[in-house]
């Protein structure tokens, strides 16, 4: 299920979230810098594309990426068992 929810500006300044604050400024930070590169591999692989979703999954954790013009929108779950 979902542990949390961020919403972070495009500078990287969270300005919603429902995790605590060290947690939140830690993804806010790390996110928006990996958010920021893919926007450039996207751009250098095909320019006239822009980046809509991103997903990342691991063993603990499945983080949400769904940047926008103004905000990113962070939500991060615990992934399903398959």
């Amino acid at each position: 299920g979902v542990e949390g929810i961020i919403v972070v500006s495009n500078d990287g300044i969270p300005i919603r979230t429902t995790l605590e604050p060290e947690i939140t400024v830690q993804y806010a930070a790390l996110v928006t810098r990996f958010t920021e590169k893919s926007k450039s591999v996207l751009t250098q692989v095909n320019g006239e594309d822009d980046l809509k979703f991103l997903r990342i999954r691991s063993k603990k954790h499945e983080i949400m990426i769904a940047p926008d013009k103004d905000y990113t929108l962070l939500v991060i779950q615990k992934p399903a068992v398959s």
